[in-house]
């Protein structure tokens, strides 16, 4: 029986979301907890009911319960706001408030959906996660590898760049000799991760790996290790470590395909990759010429709210550098195109994540920035961008503890990540401001080492240098930032960095002044 309201039909047999037509792509917690409140739509369901049936007795956190109403809010066109379908009786529940008509299903069987065709690509990076193979010999062992398998599909969901196929079409290859590449066409699917679960004694041993299902290739293959004394907390570890790893070595291969591709046949998204590509570089022409792509891809598709937000990001960062000959311009620029990012990206965590920590430097109000990132990491937990800027809001605003833990949960989630020395500066900053000189400086001098060009990284060397009373070594370092940041004097350190605590500029621009930095 199909369960249809509004746009949107929901398809209990093949657990299937479509609306106006097309698939909807949610994770399996997401399903359940929208189909158990449809069909429970003549009374509230309370928080601990949804813990039995969504997530069979496992304590979640609040956060997580609302993220999961967040989700099935924005598969069916609703919002916290309107509450048009799915409402919030406070103290109680939620409740299904739209009107449901149920009609027959005449939906095919998995076998007849799958015919000889190919499924068409779709407009962005795809992947299917296949069932883990068992190989410990135990059957009880499924639930395990199951379990993990759906954590993974769900958390890749959240990544809107990313269209992923959903559970109950993975996993009817469970226990299924099939190829890669038939699979790929099958399910219509770029990418494949595939894996297995060994189980010895009371440790698990998981192997993953990531194919191109267009060629076969390996793209990354990884293997972890745990004790099954706490199952739930090492099906997260796992997944989180998953996860990270799949999005980079994805990016990675989109931005290698898209350089393939020959200039004059370029689309919006190719030229975004393009831009990423240059970003990553780092230096102020490879900048400059990243912002090229962004606006390129913003003239091809003016809503591409990610081309915004990496736009006024690459406009953030000539600015942080000393790179703009018209700070003001820049300023002015980067504020708009923030705000576009920002406003046409509220369901997609990487516009969210560069416009609000752009627009919090270009406006000063870190409280909006910081309000934007936290909004991100609901949609996407598991980027480390909006963990790590999360991390230098929570600086700029006198919390280096938060800041750091921030910046920890980052490198645990992307440990190979492109932006690693921003994550490392960071974490030099927050101990400089908590007064961790020493720590400051290893932090600082790490993230110094992998990229030189990175003025903020040398500018905290100097400053716990000199604080600590070795004043060759502060001058040395000095001498390395004058020489990537001229212009920069005390008197404009709170136009550089938005401090909001006077005490943590004053503290800082000591270190900076008898390092030798100029008035």
């Amino acid at each position: 029986m199909l369960l249809r309201f509004g746009d949107c039909v929901l398809d209990p047999d093949s657990r299937e979301l479509r609306r106006a037509s097309e698939g909807v792509s949610v994770g399996p917690q997401v399903f359940d907890l929208l189909l158990h409140l449809v069909e429970n739509r003549t009374r509230v369901v309370s928080k601990d009911e949804l813990l039995e049936v969504v997530w069979r007795g496992r304590i979640v956190s609040e956060s997580t319960i609302t993220s999961h109403i967040n989700a099935a809010r924005t598969a069916i066109g609703d919002n916290g706001q309107e509450q048009r379908l799915i409402r919030t009786v406070a103290r109680k529940g939620f409740r299904f408030v739209g009107e449901v008509a149920e009609v027959a299903s005449q939906a095919a069987t998995p076998d007849a959906a799958r015919s000889d065709r190919s499924v068409p690509l779709p407009d962005k990076p795809s992947i299917a996660v296949l069932p883990f193979v068992n190989l410990s010999g135990d059957p009880e062992q499924d639930y395990f590898a199951d379990g993990m398998v759906e954590d993974i599909i769900t958390a890749l969901s959240h990544i809107r760049w990313l269209f992923v196929i959903a559970r109950n079409s993975s996993f009817t290859y469970k226990g299924r000799a099939s190829e890669v590449t038939q699979i790929g066409r099958d399910l219509g699917v770029r990418y494949v991760l595939e894996g297995s679960v060994r189980k010895a004694a009371n440790r698990v041993r998981i192997t993953g790996q990531l194919i191109d299902a267009t060629t076969g290739g390996h793209l990354w293959a990884e293997r972890y290790e745990g004790a099954l004394d706490d199952v739930f907390e090492l099906q997260d570890r796992i997944t989180e470590s998953v996860v990270g790893a799949i999005a980079h070595e994805l990016e990675r291969a989109e931005i290698e395909r898209a350089k393939r591709k020959p200039t004059e046949s370029l689309d919006a998204y190719d030229h975004f990759l393009r831009g990423m590509a240059n970003f990553h570089a780092g230096t102020q022409p490879s900048v400059d010429q990243a912002l090229g792509s962004f606006r390129k891809a913003i003239a091809l598709d003016p809503e591409y709210a990610s081309a915004y937000g990496m736009a006024a990001w690459c406009l953030f960062w000539r600015r942080l550098n000393g790179w703009t000959a018209d700070p003001a311009l820049d300023t002015t620029e980067g504020a708009r195109l923030a705000r576009a990012a920002v406003d046409l990206g509220k369901n997609d965590a990487v516009a969210l994540t560069r416009g609000g920590h752009a627009l919090a430097h270009f406006t000063r109000d870190l409280d909006v920035g910081i309000d934007f990132l936290d909004k991100a990491l609901v949609l996407n937990p598991n980027l480390a961008a909006a963990w790590f800027l999360g991390g230098y809001l929570r600086i700029w605003r006198g919390q280096p503890e938060d800041a750091i833990t921030r910046f920890e949960h980052a490198m645990r989630l992307s440990p190979l990540d492109t932006e690693m020395f921003r994550m490392q500066a960071g974490v030099g900053m927050a101990h400089f401001m908590a007064g961790r000189l020493d720590q400051a400086r290893v932090w600082a001098e790490k993230a110094w080492r992998d990229v030189p060009i990175f003025g903020l990284s040398v500018a905290v060397i100097a400053a716990s240098h000199a604080l600590d009373g070795r004043q060759d070594d502060a001058r040395r370092a000095m001498e390395e930032f004058r020489k990537l940041d001229p212009a920069l004097r005390l008197g404009s350190l709170e136009d550089w960095l938005p401090f909001e605590r006077a005490e943590d500029i004053a503290r800082f621009a000591d270190g900076l002044r008898k390092a030798g930095l100029p008035e």
